[in-house]
C-alpha cells in the first residue's frame, strides 16, 4: 500500500514532468518552421532636418509556412551601397498569412553624414542602389526571426519633398 506522502509526491513529479514536456513542445514548435523571408519593397523621404531625417520604408515579409506568424514589432539597420544608412524599429502589429506575404512600414532614421553619402551617390546618376537589410521580426510565442537580405532598390524617392505632399500645380 502506498502512503498518501508518496501520492502526493508521485503526482507532483507527474505533474512538473508534464508540465516540461509542455515546455519543451513549445519551443520546439519554432524549429519546425522556416524562416520568413523580408526585403525592402520602397523607401520615400519623410521629413528631416540638418541633423538628421526619417524615411519610410515598406518592407515585405514573405512566410513559407502552412500557419500565420503573428508579427508584434521588428527591429532593423539598413546599408546602402556598402555603407551603414540607417536604423528603425516598428511596433506595428501584423500577422503574415500563411503560404503569403504582408507590406510593412516601418520609419528608419539617418545621421546628415550617411544622407550626405547617398546624395553623393545619387549625384553620379545611379538609378537603383543596392542595400542590405538585417534585423529581427518578433514574434511573441515563437520567440522571433532574424533576417538578413541584401538586394538593389530605385533610387531615394521624394528627396525633396515629404511623403504625402503633392507637387505644386503648374496650372493658372
Amino acid at each position: 500500500m502506498i502512503k498518501p506522502e508518496g501520492r502526493r509526491r508521485f503526482a507532483m513529479l507527474a505533474a512538473a514532468t508534464l508540465g516540461l514536456s509542455v515546455l519543451g513542445g513549445c519551443a520546439g514548435f519554432h524549429f519546425g518552421l522556416q524562416k520568413p523571408e523580408v526585403s525592402l519593397a520602397d523607401i520615400r523621404l519623410l521629413d528631416g532636418n540638418l541633423l538628421e531625417q526619417r524615411f519610410l520604408l515598406s518592407l515585405r515579409v514573405t512566410n513559407p509556412n502552412n500557419v500565420d506568424i503573428p508579427v508584434e514589432g521588428l527591429n532593423f539597420t539598413l546599408d546602402i551601397n556598402g555603407g551603414h544608412f540607417a536604423r528603425g524599429v516598428g511596433n506595428q502589429p501584423v500577422v503574415i498569412p500563411r503560404l503569403g506575404e504582408a507590406m510593412v512600414e516601418v520609419t528608419a532614421t539617418t545621421g546628415l553624414g550617411s544622407f550626405l553619402r547617398q546624395f553623393k551617390e545619387l549625384a553620379k546618376g545611379r538609378d537603383k542602389m543596392e542595400y542590405r537589410l538585417k534585423g529581427r521580426l518578433v514574434t511573441g510565442n515563437l520567440g522571433g526571426f532574424d533576417f538578413d537580405r541584401s538586394g538593389d532598390v530605385g533610387a531615394l524617392k521624394g528627396l525633396g519633398e515629404p511623403a504625402g505632399r503633392k507637387p505644386p500645380s503648374e496650372q493658372f
